[in-house]
C-alpha cells in the first residue's frame, strides 16, 4: 500500500443557517493515485473539495497533508503548500497567452520587471515534461476547451501541485479528448502527482481511477477498489436504488405523426462572424431531434435566436407550419414552445422568488389562476402542489425561495414549469447539466414522456451518453454546420461522433440533406 499523502479525519461541515453538508468524513488519498469522489449533487462532495483547498473551513476534524495537520488560511496558501484545483468553469484571462496565464502571479522576474523571454520559456518546458501539446505564445481567447483546460491544469503543476483536484474535468469535452486527458492524468500519477476526480460520468470514473470513494447525504458509503465494484453497485451506493440505463423501452410510437418544426437555410452570425451557416433541419411529433457538438459550435446562436432570446437573422423558423421568426417570447410560447435553458440560474428561474411563482411564471394569466383583478390563490396553491407531487421536488413549503433548493430540484421546477404549458415543441439545451444521477433520470423520463404524448423535442446536449439515450434521430454540428445526420443511432458509438465533433469526419451532401426532411 502507497503512503497517504493527504488524510481527511471526520470532516464536518455545518453551516450558520443549520445544513449539514459532511458528516464524520474519512477519506485517504494516495501519494501516485487517481482517486475519484462520487455522489449526488447535494450530496457534499464540492463541500468537501472546498475545505481541501481552504475556500470553506470545517466545523470539525482534521487535514493531514504529508504527515501533519494542516490549516491552510486561504487557497492561495494550500496552492503554495501543493495543492491546486481545476474548476469547472476555467478561470482565465481571455486577452492574455497561455505562457502569461501560467505564470500569473508568479512570474519569473529580472530585477524589478518581469521576463517575458523566461515566461515563455519555463512554460513551454512545463508544457513538454508534462506531454501538453500546445503553444505558450498563443492567446487563450483562440484555443478550444480542451486547449483551456490544459492552460489551468499547467497552471496547478506550474505552481508545484503535488494533489490536484479536478472538478468534472470531462464536461464539455469530446471522447476523443477525454482520452487524451486520462493518457495525460496517467502520466502525472507516474510522475508521483495525486489527482482527486470529481464526475458525473461513471463510465469515466470507472476508466480512469484506483480508488473509488462514494458519499451520499453528507457521509461516505465506502472507498472501493476499482476493480473491486461493479458500475450497477457503484450507482445504487451512489443514489440508494437502482437506475435505468436504457430508455427504449419506454418509448411509444406516435399515430400519425406531423411535422412540428422546421428551421429553413438558417444562418447567423455574432461579432461580425458566421456562428451558424444554412442550417436545415425536421422536427416531427412524437420524435426527439438530438443535436450533439462540442459546445462553441453554433448550438448557443441557434437556440437564443430560436427562443426569441437574440434578434433573428437569416432563414426561416416554423412551427406548426406558421413562421414565428420574428414573434416574441411570449407569442412563441402561445404557438407552442416551451424552453429549458442551458443555464437555469440565468435564463430559467427567479433566484429570489418563492418555488410556487416560479412554477406558475408561465401560466399565472390564464383563466384557470388569475381573476379579473386578483390571482386565484386556493387555485395556484393546488397547481404548485400537484406539480411539486408530479415532479418530485423536496421542498419544505410551495412558499420557500427557489434558491435554497438544490441544483437537481431547481432544474426540477424548470422542467415541471415547461412540461406543464403542454407544448408543442420543447427545446431542451443541457437538461441535466450539474445534477445529479437521479435527477438526471426522472428528468429523461419526463422528456420522453412529453414525446410519447406528441410533443417534438429538440435535445441540445454535450453529453454524448445523454443525447445518444434519448434521441431517436441525431445531427452533429461543427463549426456552424451540420457535418453527420443520423436517422437511426443503432450500431453508432460515442467514438464514431466524436470524429465528426471534431470536425475530423464530414458526411456527404446528401446524407445530410435527410435532416431537413
Amino acid at each position: 500500500m502507497s503512503e497517504a499523502i493527504l488524510t481527511l479525519e471526520n470532516i464536518t461541515k455545518i453551516y450558520p443557517n443549520g445544513t449539514l453538508a459532511n458528516k464524520n468524513i474519512n477519506i485517504e488519498f494516495e501519494k501516485g493515485e487517481i482517486h475519484s469522489v462520487v455522489g449526488e449533487n447535494g450530496a457534499g462532495k464540492s463541500t468537501l473539495m472546498k475545505i481541501i483547498f481552504a475556500i470553506e473551513k470545517q466545523t470539525e476534524g482534521k487535514i493531514i497533508y504529508k504527515g501533519r495537520e494542516v490549516s491552510f488560511a486561504s487557497s492561495m496558501d494550500a496552492i503554495e503548500n501543493g495543492i491546486g484545483m481545476v474548476h469547472q468553469h476555467f478561470m482565465l484571462i481571455p486577452s492574455f497567452t497561455v505562457a502569461q496565464n501560467i505564470t500569473l502571479g508568479a512570474e519569473p522576474k529580472k530585477g524589478l520587471f518581469i521576463d517575458k523571454k523566461a515566461v515563455v520559456q519555463k512554460t513551454g518546458e512545463l508544457a513538454k515534461q508534462y506531454h501538453f501539446d500546445i503553444d505558450v505564445t498563443s492567446k487563450v481567447a483562440d484555443l478550444s476547451v480542451s486547449a483551456k483546460q490544459k492552460v489551468e491544469i499547467l497552471k496547478t503543476l506550474y505552481r508545484d501541485a503535488e494533489v490536484i483536484i479536478l472538478d468534472e474535468p470531462t464536461a464539455v469535452l469530446t471522447p476523443q479528448e477525454t482520452e487524451q486527458l486520462f493518457e495525460q492524468l496517467k502520466i502525472f500519477k507516474e510522475m508521483g502527482h495525486t489527482i482527486v476526480f470529481i464526475s458525473h460520468k461513471l463510465n469515466e470514473v470507472k476508466s480512469i481511477s484506483d480508488r473509488i470513494t462514494v458519499i451520499r447525504d453528507g457521509e461516505t458509503k465506502g472507498t472501493f477498489l476499482n476493480k473491486d465494484i461493479t458500475m450497477d453497485q457503484l450507482t445504487e451506493l451512489i443514489v440508494g436504488r437502482k437506475i435505468e440505463t436504457s430508455y427504449e423501452s419506454y418509448k411509444k410510437k406516435v399515430k400519425d405523426p406531423q411535422v412540428i418544426f422546421k428551421l429553413e437555410d438558417f444562418s447567423c452570425k455574432a461579432h461580425g462572424i458566421e456562428k451558424v451557416k444554412n442550417l436545415n433541419i425536421t422536427i416531427r411529433s412524437g420524435e426527439i431531434l438530438g443535436i450533439a457538438g462540442v459546445q462553441g459550435n453554433g448550438q448557443e446562436e441557434l437556440i437564443k435566436i430560436l427562443t426569441g432570446l437574440e434578434h433573428f437573422q437569416q432563414g426561416r423558423i416554423l412551427l406548426n407550419g406558421e413562421a414565428i421568426e420574428h414573434n416574441t417570447i411570449h407569442q412563441r410560447r402561445q404557438a407552442g414552445m416551451s424552453y429549458i435553458p442551458e443555464d437555469r440560474m440565468a435564463d430559467g428561474v427567479a433566484q429570489a422568488a418563492s418555488v410556487s411563482d416560479n412554477l406558475i411564471s408561465t401560466v399565472y394569466n390564464t383563466p384557470e389562476l388569475s381573476g379579473k383583478v386578483f390571482l386565484k390563490n386556493k387555485a395556484i396553491v393546488k397547481e404548485t402542489g400537484n406539480l411539486i407531487e408530479n415532479f418530485s421536488i423536496k421542498v419544505s413549503s410551495q412558499k420557500e425561495k427557489l434558491s435554497s433548493l438544490s441544483g437537481g430540484n431547481i432544474q426540477k421546477v424548470v422542467v415541471a414549469r415547461e412540461w406543464n404549458t403542454k407544448p408543442k415543441l420543447m427545446v431542451a439545451e443541457q437538461p441535466t447539466r450539474g445534477i445529479d444521477i437521479g435527477s438526471a433520470e426522472y428528468i429523461h423520463h419526463q422528456l420522453i414522456e412529453m414525446r410519447n404524448q406528441g410533443a417534438g423535442i429538440l435535445l441540445v446536449s454535450a453529453d454524448l451518453t445523454e443525447v445518444m439515450a434519448l434521441s431517436d434521430r441525431l445531427v452533429v454540428m461543427y463549426d456552424g454546420e451540420i457535418v453527420a445526420y443520423f436517422d437511426s443511432l443503432k450500431g453508432v458509438s460515442e467514438n464514431q461522433l466524436g470524429y465528426y465533433m471534431l470536425g475530423i469526419e464530414h458526411q456527404s451532401e446528401e446524407e445530410i440533406r435527410r435532416a431537413a426532411q
